[in-house]
């Protein structure tokens, strides 16, 4: 019985892992806006802009409205059901 509840756990943290993308930068830092555009999340700065300013991109956890929002390594991104890490 309790393996059981170790494969449910375990097949919960796969699934996550799925869900999230890790994305590795060679700078300091990327603009949020031009992250969402690199990442194909956007297909254009308007895109990108309309999808920040309607709340419906997340860093770290919370609605984001600032466009130059700047993302370093361990920020977290989540657009439409899919997570991105920093890295």
């Amino acid at each position: 019985m309790e393996g059981g509840c170790i494969d449910k756990y375990f097949y919960i943290f796969i699934i996550q892992e799925l869900k999230m993308e890790k994305i590795k930068i060679d700078t300091e830092f990327i603009k949020l806006d031009q992250f969402l555009k690199w990442t194909g999340v956007a297909e254009s700065g308007v895109d990108a802009k309309d999808m920040i300013l309607s709340s419906k991109i997340k860093v770290n956890g919370e609605i984001e409205t600032r466009r130059g929002k700047k993302l370093r390594s361990g920020d977290r991104v989540e657009a439409f059901g899919k997570e991105f890490v920093i890295e």
